[in-house]
């Protein structure tokens, strides 16, 4: 063997503890799309999906796909620069219109869109800032960006959602420039960030905010734009960064800004450039949801509230710890490793999918059961999980909070 055959079976020791106690949580096989899948020929109700509005499923936006199968096959083998059609120009002006910024640029996958857009701005001359639970594409672009020759921006990370935090590392920054990146809905905790602290603090010091409102499009916001329409801040953050693999219901990212910025980035970042085009059935997915969201999405938007009131409030009601959330993501706090799995386990006997969060996605002790609830969900299905979430929260003893003790015993 090889030191990477070495190194891959000295890593993969945990992994192999966790599949012989047969409580390996990940990579589950599912045998349909959406929210009601099955496993195992099981039926599943899935609560770890993203589909927030429960259109990926919708029949217009399957026939819109197949027909662009015909069209223009299941892709075109090539990147934008000489593989963009009409379809993507299409969505990505209506897009822009939608959300109310002057362009709009689509990538092939969300994280590929951040990871682009912090490349072409950060320089030898800039200052990224970043929330202490930034996601990974956030992370990513960040330390690609100080990875290149010459051009290596300062990195520095402020506590989670603090002003006063932001506003010292601001003041006390090396470079000229600062650029500030902060998520619109943390996607582990389910919590705002507090934007309009953060708006006036980047205005104070001239630093462009960047958003990744990955999970308040089309969950926040009387139309479903988002986190800056909630806050009453449209056009008061230069860049949104955002996909279409939650509401929009396929895969691929979102890039919002100024024409001459939008534009930049399209001419520059690798990850655009470098990377085949978006395929044309997402394209004419993403645009058919778009049409819905045009027609009924305030209705559609209000649904999915009263339906995550609802959760919260039983949830809350029979003592659970939801931590900081504040939306639709609600983590079921079981802050031990053991209990999160064997909660997982018992949900997933019974027909229910919320899978576990553990180390190192968390930190020791910030264990959780990943909940969301979508548009899609029916009562029954919020009922289902509520009363099984009751009966495994009593058994594992994460109501009470008693210890079950480590996973190696």
């Amino acid at each position: 063997m090889s030191w990477i055959d070495e190194k891959a079976y000295a890593e993969l020791a945990r992994i192999r503890l966790a599949k012989e106690k047969q409580v390996y949580p990940y990579f589950r096989e599912f045998e349909s799309g959406g929210l009601h899948t099955s496993i195992g020929g099981k039926p599943i109700i899935n609560f770890s999906s993203n589909d927030y509005l429960g259109l990926t499923n919708h029949p217009k936006v399957k026939e819109a796909a197949k027909k662009a199968i015909d069209k223009y096959a299941c892709g075109l083998s090539s990147s934008r620069v000489q593989a963009t059609t009409v379809e993507h120009v299409d969505l990505e002006n209506r897009m822009a219109k939608w959300f109310g910024f002057d362009k709009c640029l689509l990538f092939t996958t969300g994280y590929q869109a951040m990871l682009g857009t912090i490349v072409s701005l950060a320089d030898k001359d800039t200052t990224v800032i970043l929330d202490s639970y930034s996601h990974a594409c956030i992370l990513d672009g960040t330390f690609l960006a100080a990875g290149v020759p010459g051009r290596a921006p300062e990195i520095r990370f402020f506590n989670h959602n603090s002003a006063k935090s932001l506003e010292r590392i601001l003041s006390t920054r090396e470079r000229k420039n600062a650029l500030v990146v902060v998520e619109g809905v943390y996607s582990l905790d389910g919590d705002m960030a507090h934007l309009q602290q953060f708006v006036d603090i980047c205005a104070k010091y001239d630093a462009p905010l960047i958003v990744d409102d990955a999970h308040g499009t089309g969950t926040l916001g009387t139309r479903g734009t988002g986190i800056l329409e909630h806050m009453g801040l449209m056009g008061k953050a230069p860049i949104v960064v955002s996909t279409l693999s939650k509401t929009f219901g396929g895969i691929g990212g979102i890039l919002l800004g100024a024409s001459d910025v939008v534009d930049h980035i399209k001419n520059t970042a690798r990850s655009f450039l470098f990377s085949a085009t978006l395929p044309v059935p997402v394209v004419a997915a993403a645009s058919t949801i778009l049409d819905m969201m045009e027609e009924n999405g305030p209705e559609m938007v209000r649904e999915l509230h009263q339906k995550a009131a609802y959760f919260r409030e039983k949830l809350t009601g029979a003592g659970f710890d939801l931590g900081a959330s504040n939306t639709h993501i609600m983590p079921v706090m079981c802050r031990d490793e053991r209990k999160a799995l064997f909660t997982h386990l018992a949900l997933l006997e019974c027909g229910v999918l919320m899978v576990p969060i553990i180390y190192p996605a968390v930190k020791n002790g910030e264990e959780r059961l990943r909940v969301n609830v979508t548009r899609g969900h029916t009562q029954e299905d919020l009922d289902t999980a509520i009363d099984l979430l009751k009966v495994y929260g009593e058994a594992f003893f994460i109501l009470s909070g008693e210890e079950l003790g480590p996973m190696e015993d």
